[in-house]
């Protein structure tokens, strides 16, 4: 009797576990969406966090003075979910960023493979601390960063770049399409 108390211990410490990272997961979407300004997507975020979070909180609370360990699972749970928020918010990358590169030696090389790549790009002359310099200008998805940085790195791997988030903005060049080539243009001709 013992092993099943522990039992039914673990497996609702693990369904609460579970059910708090998917609520702060929600918790953590939504406010990143409230910064950026998407009100929609906060909104509907809200509605489910809030759900699964009364869910979760009338299942533990109850519980936790007779069975302390689930306080711990609660915690581990919203801890996890934090992260997992973050990680899930960066690999769909919502929303525009602002691209600032600055190179001494290979900004129009830099510029001219950003564009060969389909992104708008604008340059500026400076001076940096070691004589002159050019500043690369993007304006770009933020999921478009994961092409870009690569293309620049492989230019000049000292090169120093910044990213900052992009309110409004009133037009976003995106990368042309590569016309389909073997298999692929012979399904699109049919």
């Amino acid at each position: 009797m013992n092993s099943h108390f522990e039992s039914a211990i673990l497996i609702t410490g693990i369904l609460v576990f579970c059910s708090r990272v998917i609520d702060v997961t929600l918790g953590t979407l939504r406010t990143i969406n409230i910064v950026q300004g998407r009100t929609k997507i906060a909104f509907i975020l809200g509605f489910f966090e809030i759900s699964m979070w009364l869910v979760v909180l009338s299942t533990v609370l109850p519980q936790v003075v007779a069975k302390p360990i689930l306080g711990l699972f609660y915690a581990l749970g919203f801890s996890t979910g934090n992260v997992v928020g973050i990680i899930i918010e960066r690999k769909i990358a919502l929303g525009h960023t602002i691209f600032r590169v600055i190179t001494a030696e290979h900004g129009e090389i830099m510029a001219t493979a950003l564009r060969n790549a389909g992104y708008a790009v604008t340059t500026f002359e400076g001076t940096g601390l070691k004589g002159k310099v050019i500043e690369l200008y993007v304006v770009c998805d933020r999921k478009n960063l994961r092409e870009i940085i690569p293309i620049i790195n492989s230019i000049d791997p000292n090169a120093f770049y910044i990213t900052e988030q992009a309110g409004d903005v009133s037009k976003v060049y995106r990368p042309t399409m590569v016309p389909k080539t073997g298999w692929r243009a012979i399904i699109k001709k049919k």
